[in-house]
């Protein structure tokens, strides 16, 4: 096929709760280094690199998360620009996210084919799963639906399962060109995650494969599909085309054709976000996977992990003698089948046995390995307490840097703020608290109001209440300054901006 016309379709809204206390709500598992050199979101972009053209690679992710997946993308240089982002006004699970984009991609280019991936999934070995691709490809162009089973090695309950309908499973044809489905299996039917005596079942029989997550379609296709099995997402789908876009001409991931007046725009836009809100959270699995009659299978090929959990880790990194994973500031004596994880401090353990410990700034987490599913169930707890500890780490990557909270207090919290060379923050002000910037390495250039100066090591500035500032850094080195809060109320969110080189406007520092 034309590769102008196969996009990839990253799906990135997801928080990744049950890797807590690495992920959090503002830092979620997508965007982590757990396994590799690089975050899994990245990994992701770049397994597709050179296969699918740069601006044909669109994420989908919610309002709140896209600024910081932008600022994210960073390091892949010139790629990052030309990457597309679609925002779903709200979290809807997968089906609603995949119409969204197919929304868009059949008004830009109604020949297009869908590859959907998940952005935080593992997948070490690229030329197999792009070999497995090109198979599933084809079979998108017949108008199947195809996807890509994993060959279960355990009995696994957490993952849904894919069952063929031949089994065994008849000789690989793919080297006979005249094979008009080579490498393709029909499905006949999925299942939801089975208990453990269903799972050992599907171990035994035979040909039940774990749902990979990774879909490949022609968006006609897909449309079509919706509009016979969810005929609501499909009607609100055609309400939101109709607001979206003005007729005969071009459309792209969150620049819709704006009306002559930005009023209207602004209202378009928002009853848009009103009709995806009311939409029914379903997955793509549950709503169109099950449903459908046209859906075949590529056997992958490819090493896989969705990396569900802690444990998930035993299938992919690299274990001692004792099959022990052992990562960061980390010491261990007859321990076995153990996951470690030190961020800072060190973490010393003794005759552990079949156990997790993950060790934060922030908060440490202890458990036996078989219970790693229940982390989400932290995280909720967390959630109702209204405790920080699920949403933000003690320490946050910004575009200009990153600052570590060091100590909070009544009235008070201090910080480690930390420039990169030639950045600057946001011109802006606060109405509840003063700062009082100590200088530790590097040369600061302060704005207060209409004033401008630089202060170097060991030196200071205060920031009174109300008073508007800017923080820079115009050396070649790093700027690093402890930045002491007072006042009333000290959470991120009171920041007035007036300027802002990242195009913020959203009340994140």
């Amino acid at each position: 096929m034309n590769p102008i016309n196969l996009f990839a379709i990253i799906l990135a809204g997801g928080s990744g709760t049950r890797f807590w206390p690495l992920s959090r709500e503002t830092c979620p598992k997508q965007m982590l280094q757990i396994v590799g050199e690089d975050t899994l979101l990245r990994q992701t972009i770049k397994r597709v690199q050179g296969f699918v053209p740069p601006q044909n690679i669109w994420i989908v992710t919610t309002e709140d998360k896209a600024q910081d997946i932008r600022f994210h993308l960073d390091p892949l240089g010139p790629l990052a620009k030309e990457i597309r982002i679609l925002r779903e006004p709200a979290g809807r699970n997968t089906a609603p996210a995949i119409a969204l984009a197919a929304i868009y991609l059949h008004k830009l280019c109604p020949e297009s084919v869908m590859v959907i991936m998940p952005s935080d999934h593992v997948i070490p070995d690229a030329d197999n799963f792009l070999g497995d691709l090109k198979r599933a490809i084809q079979g998108a162009l017949k108008d199947y639906l195809v996807t890509f089973g994993i060959k279960p090695i355990r009995p696994e309950t957490g993952y849904g399962y894919i069952k063929v309908k031949k089994w065994p499973a008849v000789p690989d044809q793919r080297d006979k060109p005249d094979e008009p489905d080579r490498g393709l299996q029909k499905v006949d039917r999925f299942l939801e995650k089975p208990d453990l005596q269903a799972a050992k079942a599907f171990l035994s029989e035979g040909g039940y494969f774990w749902n990979s997550g990774i879909f490949v379609w022609k968006t006609s296709k897909i449309l079509s599909e919706i509009e016979n099995h969810l005929p609501k997402l499909y009607k609100t789908l055609k309400e939101m085309e109709s607001l979206l876009f003005l007729p005969d001409q071009p459309a792209q991931p969150n620049q819709p054709n704006e009306p002559d007046k930005p009023d209207e725009s602004d209202r378009r836009s928002a009853l848009c976000a009103q009709c995806y809100a009311k939409l029914e959270p379903i997955s793509i699995d549950y709503g169109i996977m099950e449903k459908s009659h046209e859906v075949w299978m590529v056997p992958a090929t490819f090493q896989w992990s969705d990396l569900g959990s802690w444990a998930a880790l035993d299938e992919i990194s690299e274990r001692d003698r004792e099959g022990n994973i052992l990562r960061g500031n980390a010491v261990d004596i007859d321990s076995q089948n153990s996951i470690i994880f030190s961020d800072q401090r060190l973490i010393a353990t003794i005759g552990l046995n079949e156990m997790v410990v993950v060790d934060t700034p922030d908060a440490t987490l202890v458990m036996p390995k078989g219970r790693a599913q229940d982390v989400r169930k932290i995280v909720e707890t967390l959630k109702h307490k209204h405790r920080e500890e699920h949403f933000i780490h003690r320490t946050v990557e910004r575009p200009w840097g990153s600052y570590t909270v060091l100590e909070k207090g009544d009235r008070y919290k201090i910080k480690r703020v930390v420039l990169k060379p030639g950045a600057r923050l946001s011109l802006q002000r606060h109405r509840l608290r003063s700062e009082h910037w100590v200088v530790v390495s590097g040369t600061a250039k302060v704005t207060r109001e209409d004033e401008t100066c630089l202060i170097h090591t060991n030196e200071s500035a205060f920031i009174p209440i109300k008073t508007k500032h800017r923080l820079e850094n115009p050396g070649e080195e790093p700027l690093q300054i402890i930045e002491v809060q007072s006042g009333d109320y000290l959470e991120e969110d009171d920041i007035e901006r007036f300027e802002d080189d990242y195009g913020r406007t959203q009340s994140t520092r």
